[in-house]
């Protein structure tokens, strides 16, 4: 998987002049916007809507385990794979094909990955919520996604550039990308290895408690984190006006994070978790995120405040590597626990994405412009409100502090789907108004 220069607003991105070649980057841009119309109903449904309907439930009984495993495991499963996951792929094709030219097949494969992901994501959801023929439904969800998947490897694996650079040595943001694809991999097919195992002879869709944790580690720090780490090693010196990463601190995480989750499914779970902190350190210094910027930040068509957002997210990945220590020491009621999974996933994972994806997503959608940068801020400020109040809340109300803290968490969730619904309504608005560069007399809007 590898990743483009975002395309600058004002400018149709095209793979030449021709006709034939005008008709292809359309269709392109086409299958872009089904991949990430269709991330959007799975984060605001069963990803975020259910989320919600979780915590008021728990809520209102006061009791975590009042709610069934399989519904919370069915919840993650949307936001990590069918959110995240189907972003991605769509980003991977429209993006490889942009950089290296994919054969003209490369689009009806990945309309084929498309129909094959969406479906598996969905029928995980279902299989999780309803229980409803799961024995079936949950091992052919597995099989679904992992047959998207290698649809989308096999046919990205035929990339080549663009000039004979085969001897050139890959670049270390490519590195971490390319990592991430084999953990997205992974988490797949280990996904469906234990949805076949308790489909034979489970007594539910839910996955036992200590395998979840460790599959929930493989699948949030050796995919969307590490992928996330890549493309801001490509995009933040642009972006932020940052200087370039340092690559062997760089390497030095991704290796620190693979040996964490290989520790923790190994059973050395403290270890584990104490490799966390030291990774995201890494990072945060590689990246040079938290550093005073060399040249000012290229904040055209988004708002201001996108270069703060995007520190903010790091404090939340070192909150979440710390919190992650903490659970492992000793997490008797799953609140600590359920924080560090929430400051990772929404804190840094989803603020990234908000802040990055409204960036880029509306130029490579057809060299759109951002509808709305003040939506933009308010996704971004109701989500990071909502990830604290969360947070900060669940703790104390998980493992009996303070009975109070529980009156907190449904507002928690509550301003996380106004976040969520703000950031999907910015992007279904732009991707449904005409690109910047049709004239107003073709049927356009100037902006």
């Amino acid at each position: 998987m590898a990743a483009h220069s975002p395309v600058q607003p004002g400018s149709l991105p095209v793979f030449g002049s021709q006709p034939e070649n005008v008709e292809r980057e359309k269709r392109l841009q086409r299958l872009l916007i089904a991949f990430i119309v269709a991330g959007l109903l799975f984060l605001l449904l069963p990803g975020t809507f259910l989320g919600v309907w979780n915590l008021v439930s728990i809520s209102s009984s006061r009791a975590v385990d009042a709610l069934s495993p399989a519904w919370v495991q069915a919840h993650g499963h949307a936001q990590i794979f069918g959110w995240i996951g189907t972003f991605i792929l769509g980003i991977g094709f429209y993006s490889l094909s942009k950089m290296g030219r994919l054969p003209a097949f490369a689009i009806s494969r990945g309309w084929t990955c498309f129909v094959l992901w969406t479906s598996g994501a969905a029928l995980r959801w279902i299989a999780g919520v309803t229980e409803w023929r799961w024995r079936i439904l949950l091992p052919l969800s597995t099989l679904l996604c992992l047959a998207g998947f290698l649809t989308f490897f096999a046919t990205v694996n035929r990339h080549r550039p663009k000039t004979d650079q085969s001897h050139r040595k890959p670049e270390t943001w490519m590195l971490l990308v390319i990592a991430s694809t084999f953990g997205f991999l992974i988490a797949l097919v280990a996904n469906a290895g234990a949805a076949m195992r308790i489909a034979w002879d489970g007594g539910g869709p839910a996955f036992p408690h200590v395998f979840d944790q460790q599959l929930v580690a493989l699948e949030t720090w050796c995919f969307p984190v590490v992928a996330i780490w890549g493309f801001n090693a490509r995009w933040l010196p642009t972006f932020l006006g940052l200087d370039v990463p340092r690559p062997r601190l760089l390497l030095s995480a991704l290796v620190l994070t693979w040996a964490s989750v290989a520790t923790g499914f190994g059973g050395f779970a403290i270890l584990s978790a104490l490799l966390l902190p030291v990774a995201a350190v890494a990072a945060l210094i590689a990246l040079r995120v938290w550093t005073k910027p060399l040249r000012p930040p290229k904040i055209e068509g988004v708002h201001r405040s996108f270069p703060w957002f995007i520190r903010i997210s790091y404090a939340w990945l070192l909150a979440a590597s710390g919190l992650w220590v903490w659970a492992a020491l000793g997490d008797h009621s799953g609140g600590i626990w359920g924080a560090a999974r929430h400051a990772l996933t929404v804190g840094f994972i989803s603020t990234m994405v908000f802040a990055i994806g409204q960036r880029i997503l509306p130029a490579f959608g057809g060299a759109r412009v951002l509808y709305s940068p003040r939506l933009m801020f308010g996704s971004l400020l109701a989500l990071t409100v909502g990830c604290a109040l969360r947070v900060g809340s669940e703790i104390p109300a998980y493992e009996g502090y303070s009975k109070a803290a529980w009156h907190l968490l449904p507002c928690s969730a509550v301003i996380e789907l106004l976040a969520v619904g703000l950031f999907a309504t910015n992007l279904l608005v732009t991707f449904s108004l005409p690109p910047a560069h049709i004239p107003a007399h073709n049927g356009g809007r100037l902006r």
